[in-house]
């Protein structure tokens, strides 16, 4: 009880520091706020001092961005949360109205994304249901392409294509159910995409535990054992599962933007560009309670899922050794983007030639000339210098701060929570606010929260290692909590958060790319690819090349992501306690012998638990 009450408390520490860090904004960009709200009231009106002096006088920012959090939070019981500084207009119908708009998108889009995870491991499901994952060869290079799509590009393309061209969805507005689905097309495919590759990493495990094998001596079908891999595959994926909703439903700026839909995201975006306060506030409170809301739910699934074996420790481990995989794919993505990188940077990606505008692939040119003339292979090429390293080391900071976080869960976890529900878009702003605004902007706003999900894998994982069998059975025969985490946890929850690492390499680069393109990236004339394709998609539909190329690329670096995930090492699980551990005993051989007489009764039990 008393650990339940420290996380609640802490979750509404983080909260409240997040809402008072949103509502010192303006002070902490040291900008003044009246000059913003009067821009974004009317651009053509004159910043006159006695047109300053009226707008302060009306928010009343002479007194203070204390006091006006103080009246801003003295609201709130009432449901107050103040008034629009930009339209006047009360604050929160119009954010619960923008949140309704992005919960409708999010349904739709978390539909999309879990057909595509079932469809992305239904190969693996097939195959185990028959009892021929066997040396089945390794491949994920679909989901790489659909997971390294850039959502603002997909988006783009649907709109254009599907909206205007063919005319077979609405393109513009948020009018219907019809009007959800172009975007939600682009945002589900990639989620869907990473979900399904984290599900097919856990799915041969499954398959492979003493009650699937039981289940499959005793006749059982393979429908019913598939079915209750999954079920055993799914509650450590439930937390990501979660974060994704919560990135649905605020993150989707870019998506919004694009199909005009009056979202969460948008409007977040919107007030903390103006400088709205109250909007800005609010919808950050909202998203935080989303969070909190979405991930207590998932944590309930997980348990129901489980059932008793979680709380008795009767699980088996999903970490096992892996057969080998197929090294051939990872070698040829990665050939294939150094040649590209090779080719083009000899090349100036800054010289211009107007006479060359959009001109399509040719020998001199393979990959084609951008709007003012310039070499799209070279631009292309001197990018996935920045964008690649700035990629990877982000992933290795996400990864590091992601595994020791998670191994805290009581502390991470409303850490992960609130973190989570800050759009990376608004969290570039808050980092420009504090830091200041230049090429290392979007690095530090992507890192912010790039370690959420790989901290929320590692607590599902340990808190499923710490109920199996064999970690009961070596804790039994006296082994300590630093022996369990050197030799048995660690091992087995590394590798996958690892792996789950590589698959966020593309999204982080995406990432950055979504960044570029809403204008918090990086300027021109830099050749990163986020703002190569914002800057050449008005021209997506006279000269695809000039979008097709950077993404082509992106996604060749999702398949070299996703492929190199696959290739592990086998296990090699200690077999026996430490020596200050066997000394204790007379026969140095009884503590394996008894390890290994747990272990056998392990299995026993977790093939009764498996097939009851």
């Amino acid at each position: 009880m008393k650990s339940r009450m420290g996380a609640l408390l802490w979750r509404a520490v983080l909260a409240g520091l997040l809402v008072c860090g949103v509502g010192l904004l303006p002070w902490l960009s040291h900008t003044d706020p009246a000059l913003t709200v009067l821009k974004a009231r009317s651009a053509d009106r004159d910043a006159t001092p006695e047109v300053l002096a009226d707008i302060r006088a009306q928010l009343g920012l002479a007194d203070g961005p204390l006091r006006l959090l103080r009246q801003w939070l003295a609201g709130l019981p009432r449901g107050d949360a103040g008034r629009s500084w930009i339209s006047g207009a009360d604050v929160l119908p119009a954010v619960l109205e923008a949140l309704g708009a992005s919960l409708l998108l999010m349904v739709v889009a978390s539909a999309v994304a879990l057909v595509t995870a079932v469809g992305v491991c239904a190969r693996t499901l097939c195959l185990g249901a028959r009892r021929r994952l066997e040396g089945r060869p390794a491949g994920g290079s679909g989901s790489a392409l659909l997971a390294a799509l850039p959502e603002f590009l997909t988006a783009s393309v649907l709109a254009t294509v599907v909206g205007v061209q063919w005319g077979w969805l609405p393109a513009l507005g948020w009018y219907g159910p019809q009007w959800t689905v172009l975007p939600a097309l682009a945002l589900g495919l990639p989620a869907g995409a990473v979900l399904g590759r984290l599900l097919d990493d856990q799915l041969p495990s499954a398959f492979a535990e003493p009650w699937a094998l039981a289940a499959a001596a005793r006749g059982l079908p393979g429908r019913s054992i598939a079915r209750k891999a999954l079920r055993r595959c799914v509650p450590g994926l439930l937390p990501n599962l979660g974060l994704f909703v919560v990135g649905l439903t605020g993150g989707s700026v870019a998506v919004e933007q694009i199909f005009d839909i009056p979202g969460l995201g948008r409007t977040t975006l919107q007030a903390a560009i103006a400088q709205d306060l109250p909007v800005l506030q609010a919808g950050t409170l909202v998203l935080v309670a989303l969070a909190a809301v979405t991930t207590g739910g998932a944590r309930l699934a997980a348990r129901l899922l489980i059932g008793p074996a979680l709380r008795d420790g009767a699980l088996p481990t999903l970490h096992r050794p892996s057969p080998p995989v197929c090294r051939i794919l990872p070698i040829a993505y990665g050939l294939l983007l150094f040649v590209v990188i090779c080719l083009g940077l000899p090349r100036d990606p800054l010289a211009l030639d107007t006479a060359a505008r959009l001109r399509p692939p040719s020998v001199a040119q393979p990959f084609g000339t951008d709007a003012l003339g310039r070499d799209v292979l070279a631009r292309v090429a001197h990018g996935a210098l920045d964008t690649l390293l700035l990629a990877l080391a982000i992933s290795a900071l996400a990864l590091t701060a992601g595994v020791l976080l998670g191994l805290l869960p009581r502390f991470s976890g409303p850490l992960v929570d609130t973190v989570n529900a800050v759009p990376p878009v608004l969290a570039a702003l808050l980092v420009t606010a504090v830091w200041g605004s230049g090429p290392t902007t979007p690095v530090l706003a992507v890192t912010v929260v790039a370690w959420a999900p790989l901290a929320a894998h590692t607590s599902a994982l340990l808190r499923q290692e710490r109920a199996t069998l064999h970690l009961t059975a070596t804790r039994s025969l006296g082994a300590g909590p630093g022996y369990l985490l050197r030799s048995e946890l660690l091992p087995a929850v590394l590798p996958p958060v690892a792996r789950h690492a590589l698959l966020r390499l593309p999204g982080i680069a995406l990432a950055l790319a979504a960044l570029g393109f809403l204008g918090l990236g990086a300027q021109p004339p830099s050749p990163e690819w986020g703002l190569l394709l914002a800057e050449n998609q008005p021209y997506a539909e006279r000269a695809p090349w000039t979008v097709l190329a950077p993404a082509t690329v992106l996604a060749v670096l999702g398949a070299l992501a996703v492929t190199a995930a696959g290739l592990r090492r086998p296990r090699r699980r200690a077999q026996s306690l430490p020596r200050r551990r066997r000394r204790r005993t007379a026969d140095p051989h009884v503590g394996e012998q008894r390890v290994d007489q747990a272990e056998l009764v392990g299995v026993r039990a977790g093939a009764e638990v498996g097939a009851g």
